[in-house]
């Protein structure tokens, strides 16, 4: 019996490892553009505000660690795991995305972010959000983008809504946050919507 072959993945290996990772304009003077080394300080000095500790439980504990993810980061990018962007205005960080858990056979992967206090609620998540989807979708072909946050989170389920992502549903006690698990929200943004 010959069996079929397997089903072509939706994004050929390759694609992303093999160029160097893009920067994005978005909305609002906003630059998304890889992590450098010397973002470290920025980027350590966002892990101490209450609102990112809080929903976000891995933390760098110095500018050595966070060079160190910045690394990773890269190793990331060539390797077809991930993608990490700094979201930038005039220069300065002011936030943080990334698209990870790449799965190139389904065409999906999991987007996650922070923006500093001094930009919340001016749109720069969602600026921000909504430039990495285009990217992800139309230029790279995905077809599926997922993001969760917890269901506390009510600025990150704006944020979602904003930028085109259907709420799907609960996932119950899917994630642990400092103070114990919590149920998490699931939405998603499919090509095509």
């Amino acid at each position: 019996m010959t069996r079929a072959p397997s089903t072509p993945p939706v994004i050929a290996s390759g694609l992303l490892g093999g160029s160097r990772q893009p920067v994005l304009p978005a909305t609002g003077d906003l630059l998304l553009r890889p992590w450098a080394d010397g973002d470290a300080p920025a980027f350590l000095s966002a892990y101490g505000d209450d609102e990112i500790r809080r929903w976000h439980t891995r933390r760098p504990c110095s500018e050595a660690q966070a060079r160190e993810w910045f690394e990773a980061y890269r190793q990331d990018w060539t390797g077809e795991k991930g993608g990490h962007w700094a979201i930038t205005r005039d220069g300065d960080v002011v936030g943080r995305l990334a698209l990870r858990g790449l799965d190139f056979h389904d065409g999906t992967a999991n987007v996650a972010y922070w923006v500093l206090p001094a930009v919340r609620g001016a749109g720069v998540a969602s600026s921000g959000l909504k430039a990495l989807t285009v990217w992800a979708l139309d230029e790279i072909g995905f077809h599926r983008l997922e993001l969760d946050h917890s269901t506390r989170n009510h600025a990150s389920c704006r944020v979602a809504a904003e930028s085109g992502y259907v709420l799907e549903g609960t996932k119950r006690s899917a994630a642990v946050h400092d103070d114990g698990r919590h149920d998490m929200h699931l939405h998603a943004r499919i090509r095509g919507e």
